[in-house]
């Protein structure tokens, strides 16, 4: 059955972002804009979580916040799955990374939700120089039937900035 939206425009008091998200309105909604708030949230707390666990050097954590059939956009590489971000985050241990978030955009569209934010990476190797990449990125996340949003696909824009 096909529907129309309802969109909820606002400002994220955290961040000072404008963000953007939808809910399908009569008969063809669950929960309305209470099923949309949650999802709003569930999808705010994966980017905190991945940020944080990133941080850590829990690759694991940030594994299962993916899709198993993630694609990843990077310039200068040829797309690539969960295993090879498996393969080259394992090639990253002993190194500190930081990293900041801003959602400039959010919008959800059922169970799939687009997001666009300006985010911020810091890398230090050890005993190296700290490398910083930042950029926009522009993310699509899908609902999975357990009720977890994941990142399903991601392009990531960042370019190397001054410290």
């Amino acid at each position: 059955m096909l529907c129309s939206t309802l969109s909820k425009v606002g400002l994220d008091p955290k961040t000072g972002c404008n963000f953007v998200a939808t809910t399908r309105p009569g008969p063809c909604r669950v929960g309305g804009p209470k099923i949309m708030e949650n999802d709003e949230q569930q999808i705010r707390g994966l980017v905190e979580k991945w940020l944080s666990a990133t941080r850590a050097g829990d690759t694991a954590t940030v594994l299962k916040l993916m899709s198993d059939d993630v694609v990843f956009l990077v310039p200068g590489v040829e797309p690539f799955g969960k295993d090879v971000f498996a393969a080259n985050s394992a090639n990253m241990k002993g190194f500190r990374i930081e990293g900041k978030s801003e959602i400039q955009e959010l919008k959800i569209l059922g169970d799939w939700a687009w997001m666009r934010t300006r985010l911020r990476v810091a890398v230090t190797p050890p005993n190296g120089k700290e490398i910083v990449r930042s950029g926009y990125t522009l993310t699509i996340l899908r609902k999975e039937p357990d009720g977890r949003w994941v990142l399903a696909r991601d392009s990531n824009l960042l370019t190397e900035t001054k410290s």
